[in-house]
């Protein structure tokens, strides 16, 4: 049993350097809570295939999680898996052009966490919704 929810955020910055800044993964650590590094581990960055290496502290644990880009839709959405976790995890990051200078960014999170279901569920919620929070605040501050 896993859980698979989205969550949405609108942003007042342009669709173009919005998804740029999502689809770097190494900028995870600045908006993304716990998010300790993270590095592309493949040649290249951004494309379908590539891979790179998190490493995030969660309930005082250290989890180090390895992922692969699956999907890409440059400008649009790009999708990733984790291949090595404690944690298995997948994520899809979209941004929807609103309009001039404005953007909506939706999450889609799928997960099968080792850790009873009742208590994750809920605390990936609220630390996705905070991150997202956190996006808006970094990238609105940015314009």
């Amino acid at each position: 049993m896993g859980f698979d929810f989205e969550h949405s955020i609108e942003i007042d910055r342009p669709a173009e350097p919005v998804f740029r800044y999502l689809a770097d993964f190494e900028n995870n650590p600045q908006w993304q809570g716990g998010m300790q590094s993270c590095r592309w581990t493949s040649d290249e960055a951004g494309v379908v295939g590539a891979t790179y290496v998190q490493e995030a502290r969660f309930l005082g644990r250290r989890i180090d999680t390895y992922f692969v880009v699956t999907e890409l839709e440059p400008g649009r959405r790009i999708s990733i898996e984790s291949t090595q976790s404690t944690f298995p995890i997948q994520v899809t990051r979209s941004v929807q052009p609103l309009g001039e200078g404005r953007c909506r960014v939706t999450a889609h999170v799928r997960g099968q966490p080792g850790w009873p279901m009742s208590m994750m569920s809920g605390m990936v919620r609220r630390s996705i919704r905070k991150d997202y929070e956190r996006l808006k605040a970094r990238l609105e501050s940015q314009g």
